[in-house]
């Protein structure tokens, strides 16, 4: 027993949980981090796979919950804070490309690729690379 009441102890292990989190996703993106050149390739992808989760977003034939989940991704792109923060040389603007690949994998997975290369933008080339950058 620490001597704190138990709403306390409580409280200070829901407030710190968020903090842990944090410390395992920095560890994974310092682990993890994607090279210069994949980041440059998926900066340039950029404008392409904004309108691609758009569109995505507002496709009545997708599930509901895929719907859903795109449009919180929106929002967290929108946000003008992030979990690392972009003055972090790489890993501010990695979390993003990290967040955003998380998103579009578990679209595939509920809904195949055919949803996303209905939905591309841009061109073939284009889609090859946001395929070999994300994994699909």
């Amino acid at each position: 027993m620490t001597g704190l009441p138990v709403w306390a102890e409580a409280l200070a292990g829901v407030a710190a949980a968020p903090l842990v989190l944090w410390v395992l996703l920095l560890v994974a993106l310092l682990v993890l981090r994607p090279g210069a050149g994949s980041l440059r390739e998926g900066a340039r992808l950029l404008p392409d796979v904004l309108r691609l989760v758009r569109r995505l977003a507002v496709d009545p034939a997708l599930p509901r919950g895929v719907r859903v989940r795109l449009a919180l991704l929106l929002g967290y792109l929108a946000m003008p804070f992030d979990l690392v923060p972009d003055f972090v040389p790489v890993l501010g603007w990695a979390d993003d490309v990290i967040v955003v690949v998380a998103v579009l994998r578990s679209v595939v997975r509920r809904t195949g690729i055919g949803a996303v290369r209905r939905h591309w933008p841009g061109t073939d080339e284009g889609f090859a690379v946001l395929c070999r950058l994300s994994g699909l």
